[in-house]
């Protein structure tokens, strides 16, 4: 894999039980190479935040994470929505 990831194993749990994807696997979309990677950063989260969507096994997930010392800290992984999938589409 061409990049470094970490996470919180606590958030990891509950990302997995809520979305049914574990961070392990979400990795997986950095390896598209037609993914989009856009500014998901939001005042309240103090941090600048990337959201990259991409395919894992023919299905579109986006993943926030953000940048520490060029690790991927990844901070949520989940199927994308109908206006992310349109992006990707349509572009």
């Amino acid at each position: 894999m061409p990049f470094s990831f970490d996470w919180h194993d606590d958030k990891a749990a509950s990302n997995l039980i809520k979305h049914g994807i574990s961070f392990g696997e979400a990795r997986s979309v950095f390896l598209d190479p037609l993914r989009i990677d856009i500014d998901a950063s939001r005042e309240e989260d103090g941090e600048l935040r990337r959201k990259t969507t991409g395919l894992l096994a023919g299905r579109l997930f986006s993943v926030v994470y953000t940048l520490r010392d060029d690790v991927h800290w990844i901070i949520s992984a989940r199927r994308a929505n109908p206006k992310e999938i349109r992006t990707y589409v349509q572009r």
